[in-house]
């Protein structure tokens, strides 16, 4: 049986990462599959070349703002752009590549924003993003990873009590993945680390990432039934180049790797 390795990252700006060292980090990744969030820009504005990597980008309307973009190994049998939802798919949130045994989904949740001012925004997201995988699901397992802008339990932040109400740690967004747990997705990391200290973000101030003060909000969550195909799940925080760093998983295929 092969393997493929999928790995998901918030570049926070994919011309800037470029300047941080960006094709050699993903290179030494050797993944099989790279989902990248926060792109802000358009293919055209990117020189990268990938070899032996196809690319796909779903840029927001919003010009430097946003967006998802996807590089394979594995040509899909499909490729979709959003959730089909007007209001959902301006800002170029979500890259769904379908593959023989399970449907990929790439996503960059929108943050609820200082002052909570997106939050019911937020609330409406987080429900049609959980009717869309489900949905998907129906057809074949769904894999869903990246920047899903919230912090699940208090195990996935340095500072749980002083953060409760801020973007990221609110009982809302919290509850959002609950209800995605609850329809029977995995949270991959946490099948194979139950310890705390392990995050994904780090504010550029105060020294954070140096002093490890940050949160896990990047993830990678699958379908129940391909938890016997998950080998692996982890963070690289020595990755740098972002405020995030990648995260990744491998799995067993019948057909693919």
């Amino acid at each position: 049986m092969n393997t493929m390795k999928l790995i998901s990252w918030n570049v926070n700006g994919l011309r800037s990462a470029l300047k941080k060292g960006f094709v050699e980090s993903v290179l030494a990744l050797d993944a099989d599959v790279l989902c990248l969030q926060e792109t802000r820009a358009l293919p055209e504005q990117v020189e990268l070349e990938l070899p032996g990597y196809r690319a796909w980008w779903n840029p927001a309307e919003k010009r430097g703002y946003s967006g998802v973009a996807v590089w394979s190994r594995h040509e899909p049998e499909q490729v979709h752009f959003g959730m089909g939802i007007p209001e959902h798919d301006s800002e170029g949130r979500i890259l769904t590549l379908e593959f023989a045994e399970f449907f990929l989904v790439t996503v960059y949740t929108p943050n609820a924003g200082r002052g909570l001012v997106r939050l019911d925004y937020r609330m409406r997201w987080d429900a049609a993003f959980l009717a869309h995988i489900l949905e998907l699901e129906k057809r074949k397992p769904v894999v869903f990873c990246g920047d899903l802008n919230v912090a699940h339990k208090e195990i996935d932040l340095k500072n749980p009590k002083s953060n409760v109400k801020n973007a990221g740690f609110t009982p809302e967004e919290r509850a959002g993945f609950d209800r995605i747990i609850a329809s029977g997705f995995i949270d991959t990391f946490r099948e194979f680390e139950k310890g705390g200290g392990h995050y994904t973000w780090w504010s550029h101030r105060f020294n954070a990432r140096a002093r490890n003060i940050g949160w896990r909000i990047d993830y990678f969550c699958i379908s129940a039934g391909l938890r016997p195909l998950l080998r692996e799940a982890f963070i690289l925080p020595e990755v740098y180049g972002s405020d995030h760093c990648p995260v990744g998983i491998v799995m067993s295929t019948g057909g693919q790797g």
